[in-house]
């Protein structure tokens, strides 16, 4: 199913269109969503439930229980554990209106995971979007989720569930920064040329001003791309940085997973409310 072809329950629906449609947003402007960021302990997916955020994004890994087979839970890495199991967070989320982000730092949680979302898909008539890191980027480590394995267990479940394919990255305060070369785009693009479903691409804010012909780029090889502008905690950019990518390319290209203040900061230079 391609995006366009989306119906108004698919996972591959535009969340500009979705959420507009719901009339949680007031334009197709990627600014507009509000997301919520690593909503993994119990503690935090409560207050990501009960916040005014449209997307809610957390990590996936298998737990490190001692067992041959690790349940599912969310947890970033180095975590190892946590107190909320994937089954127990879906169970949640699927009685609001919010839509899923799952982030996959490893092969091995994909499937388990894709099991126990296609047990709730029926619930689930909101945005999913499924996030690995499959290229090394900027600083980044080799350390990827293979691609192949990675695309073709998740589409094997879910043809049409928007991806959300990134790069691994470093940010070093003491140096200049490289951003997104050329080749890391090239190779995307190759991976994604070949998909079906809309992709979007998760770029570092304190790396996008200096790789913006490369994004631009990227973003004009098909109408399914977008961006996902995200923050590390301790990453130097500014919000002239922010207010930069926002003037050259289209609004509806770009969401901004941006963390606290900068955020508010942000979306009132650029004249959205925002209540959290």
């Amino acid at each position: 199913m391609t995006a366009n072809a989306a119906g108004p329950e698919s996972w591959s629906e535009n969340i500009l269109e979705y959420f507009l449609r719901n009339n949680q947003i007031t334009t197709e402007d990627g600014a507009q969503i509000i997301w919520y960021h690593a909503a993994n302990s119990k503690a935090h997916m409560n207050e990501a439930l009960k916040s005014s955020a449209h997307m809610i994004e957390a990590d996936v890994i298998l737990a490190n229980d001692g067992t041959e087979y690790g349940q599912p839970v969310m947890a970033h890495p180095p975590e190892t554990n946590s107190d909320n199991t994937l089954q127990e967070w879906l169970a949640e989320v699927i009685k609001s209106s919010k839509g899923i982000k799952l982030d996959f730092k490893s092969l091995a949680a994909v499937k388990p995971s894709m099991m126990l979302l296609e047990s709730v898909k029926r619930h689930l008539k909101r945005p999913v979007w499924i996030n690995a890191d499959i290229l090394p980027g900027p600083n980044g480590s080799n350390k990827v989720v293979d691609v192949e394995s990675f695309i073709d267990t998740v589409t094997s479940f879910f043809p049409d569930v928007t991806l959300s394919l990134g790069w691994t990255t470093g940010w070093h305060s003491e140096k200049v920064n490289e951003g997104y070369s050329w080749t890391m785009m090239k190779e995307m693009e190759y991976i994604c040329s070949e998909l079906n479903q809309p992709v979007s691409f998760p770029v570092r804010a304190a790396l996008v001003r200096q790789s913006c012909s490369q994004l631009l780029w990227l973003l004009k090889q098909s109408d399914r791309y977008s961006l996902t502008i995200w923050t590390g905690k301790n990453d130097n950019y500014s919000i002239e940085d922010l207010l930069f990518i926002r003037d050259r390319f289209d609004k509806k290209q770009v969401f901004y997973d941006i963390l606290g203040p900068q955020n508010h900061e942000f979306k009132q230079a650029i004249g959205i409310k925002i209540n959290l």
